[in-house]
């Protein structure tokens, strides 16, 4: 059978380092079944997200627009309705878009109510699931937060036989001690404990089956299948036996040096002061949270090994898309911090595998790409394996296969940007800043990395000399630092000057040369001395169809069919 990308499998962890996989080189924690994946694909060795906080990074990869674009900032910020993602641009080409776990997405209820939307219809559920078919919704957040009240992973549990009032929180996050005590795993110094939950009923497993359920049952009807994984996330809880296989000596070492702390940057300074940095701080906390993070790296490998492995029988993987990749990142105590919210690479830096079926893709297999790329590219890509027309008015990014098929495009991106809004942090408070200055920007341009911070100095990384990142130059006189931030602030201004809301007309609407004569016929007559001019400047623009958009052609014949240029003719006699 000739292959063809028919389906997309497009798979997210949540807060996973790209250096913890054997493939982007971590010496110990062995990934085979991802490096398989790789060795099939390319590795994007230089993909960034959009923001290092797990809701406005997410709303990125969805919508294919930079926070500034979509305006989710936080994690509890809702996406707004209208806001269109990957399922409403897929949907209208015959894609059927679910989603299979995670989206850390909040519904506009707001903007539903304003605008008479039922948030129970299918509409206003795919407003509150991200434009996706709710195949199965689980953003790890036990029972009783306000989510579903009942989720199904809560009712699997139940249905075999596990006993409690919050099975998430007494089971699959509780971890027990050598003594046989029970032990919550949010707490980090218990991460390297095994969690009471058995390896094959743990939330990774019953995600990775979740999505085999789902592909036993689609059908004809070619698929997107979005399958977000909670874990790596803490609370840091493993199962056995994936929980005794490291040691903090398989570790990576903690990157972090005392001249961090020397004169700091005000924002990163109050950053360090958060009660997740301190703690990580603490001697013996971090060699129990590596122990328990890489044991969950370790499973989600093994889930990936036992989920390829059923595609392969299935003969899905003849005609599959599929895409590795992960919200961000995890400090895990480097930079004297922990969990994530500032643009150091563990974070904002995270893997990226793409293994297209399409035969021209072969040129690629097991290549590493070194092109800066986004979250926001992913959108685009997919609309262009099912055949879409770009909308680069809508959408920030660029569809990657042209790196995939081994032809560059002649233009690629500069810098790579990231936004962070840390208003609802701590460090905000600390530094008694208004929300509306709480707002931090990057750019990088692949050595460089700025940080334009509101009401501060700016940051400024040196890779090249300094790929650790631990000498902050944004304070240096040196004139190669001053200019470097100089030139790096134009890249991130000219960034942001952008217009990123006209998204209902196209740029290629507007580029047609027959839109002005085509108004004209309406009768809108701006600028003509007479009849005579109108027939004339009808006849330069006579009907042609540069463009096969059906957009722009069904909106310039809209505007034909008004009788106004015969009228005009009769007038002249012509």
């Amino acid at each position: 059978m000739s292959r063809r990308t028919r389906n997309i499998l497009f798979i997210m962890c949540d807060q996973l380092r790209a250096d913890h996989l054997s493939c982007y080189g971590h010496p110990k924690l062995h990934t085979p079944h991802i490096d398989a994946l790789a060795a099939r694909g390319v590795i994007f060795d230089n993909a960034y997200v959009q923001s290092p906080v797990c809701g406005p990074s997410r709303m990125s990869y969805y919508t294919g627009r930079y926070m500034h674009s979509h305006g989710v900032s936080w994690n509890f910020v809702p996406l707004k309705a209208g806001e269109m993602t990957i399922g409403d641009h897929l949907r209208p080409l015959g894609v059927r878009s679910v989603l299979v776990g995670k989206t850390h997405m909040r519904g506009d209820a707001s903007g539903m109510s304003r605008l008479g939307i039922d948030p129970d219809s299918q509409v206003g559920v795919r407003i509150a699931e991200c434009g996706f078919d709710p195949y199965e919704r689980d953003d790890g957040i036990h029972p009783y937060s306000g989510h579903d009240p009942d989720p199904s992973y809560h009712r699997y549990l139940r249905e075999h036989g596990f006993q409690g009032d919050n099975l998430w929180e007494e089971w699959a996050n509780t971890v027990v001690d050598k003594d046989g005590t029970f032990r919550s795993g949010w707490y980090l110094r218990y991460s390297n404990l095994p969690a009471r939950i058995p390896a094959e009923h743990s939330e990774t497993a019953y995600t990775t089956g979740r999505a085999m359920d789902f592909m036993r049952e689609a059908g004809d009807q070619p698929w997107l299948c979005h399958l977000s994984f909670i874990k790596p996330h803490w609370p840091y809880a493993a199962p056995a036996p994936y929980a005794g296989m490291y040691t903090p000596e398989d570790a990576l070492p903690v990157v972090r040096s005392d001249e961090e702390l020397r004169d700091p940057h005000p924002v990163y300074a109050a950053m360090t002061h958060h009660r997740v940095s301190r703690t990580f701080a603490q001697p013996g906390i971090r060699d129990a949270v590596m122990v328990g993070y890489m044991a969950l790296v370790k499973q989600i490998d093994d889930e990936m090994g036992r989920l390829f492995a059923f595609m392969q029988e299935r003969g899905l993987l003849e005609n599959t898309m599929i895409v590795f990749c992960a919200d961000h990142g995890d400090f895990l105590g480097d930079h004297w911090l922990g969990d994530k919210e500032l643009f150091h690479q563990p974070v904002i830096r995270t893997p990226l595998i793409i293994c297209d079926p399409d035969p021209r893709a072969d040129a690629t297999r097991g290549t590493r790409c070194q092109a800066l790329v986004e979250a926001v590219d992913l959108a685009p890509t997919f609309l262009d394996v099912h055949g879409g027309n770009p909308v680069p008015h809508v959408m920030d990014g660029r569809s990657l296969r042209p790196w995939l098929f081994g032809k560059p495009p002649a233009q690629w991106r500069d810098i790579a940007v990231c936004e962070c809004d840390y208003s609802f942090q701590d460090a905000r408070i600390e530094l008694q800043q208004p929300p509306i200055e709480s707002w931090m920007r990057m750019a990088f341009d692949g050595r460089w990395k700025y940080v334009l911070c509101e009401g501060y100095r700016p940051m400024l990384f040196d890779l090249q000399s300094d790929p650790q990142e631990l000498h902050d130059l944004g304070a240096s006189e040196a004139p190669e630092h001053v200019d470097q931030r100089r030139r790096l602030h134009e890249a991130l201004f000219q960034w942001a000057r952008r217009p990123r809301q006209r998204v209902t007309v196209s740029d290629e609407l507007i580029e047609s040369t027959e839109v002005q004569a085509r108004i004209s016929e309406n009768g809108i007559l701006i600028g003509y001395a007479d009849e005579a001019d109108l027939v004339a400047q009808r006849k330069l623009f006579k009907p042609r169809y540069a463009s096969h958009n059906p957009l722009v052609k069904e909106t310039l014949d809209r505007l034909t069919r008004e009788p106004y240029l015969a009228h005009a003719q009769e007038g002249t006699g012509a």
